[in-house]
């Protein structure tokens, strides 16, 4: 009897767990070779976990790259190690980019740098080549 509790209880502290507590992220989406380069407007800023997260607006360029961007960076942990903070960003700011692009060619990267309008960058890890002109 305790032992069909246990299960039963085990059962259904699975079936109510969010999804997302049992995801894990992969990389596999984007073409971690390719580096792409964007400038436009912040749309949205969501300096959160697992990943930071935003948009930018793009509205000059090749015709492919118009539209709104979502963009991926890494955890606030991380980020934060890297120079980056709360409010490095808000929409509105204008921002130049650097990352991944997504592998279906939808309209998404992984951040690899943002450049600031000093030339400064900031980085989404620490997997970078050496710049003098890096944050840190």
């Amino acid at each position: 009897m305790n032992r069909a509790l246990v299960v039963l209880a085990l059962g259904l502290a699975v079936a109510v767990t969010p999804r997302t507590v049992l995801a894990h992220h992969s990389f596999a989406m984007f073409d971690m070779e390719k580096n792409v380069e964007y400038g436009g407007l912040v749309t949205e800023w969501k300096w959160q976990n697992p990943h930071v997260h935003f948009t930018v607006l793009v509205k000059n360029g090749a015709p492919e790259t118009l539209g709104t961007w979502d963009v991926e960076g890494g955890s606030i942990n991380i980020m934060t190690r890297q120079g980056w903070t709360r409010a490095s960003y808000k929409v509105g700011d204008t921002v130049k980019l650097v990352g991944h692009p997504m592998k279906d060619g939808s309209k998404g990267i992984s951040l690899f740098y943002a450049i600031k309008p000093d030339g400064t960058r900031l980085y989404h890890d620490i997997a970078r080549p050496e710049d003098k002109g890096a944050t840190r």
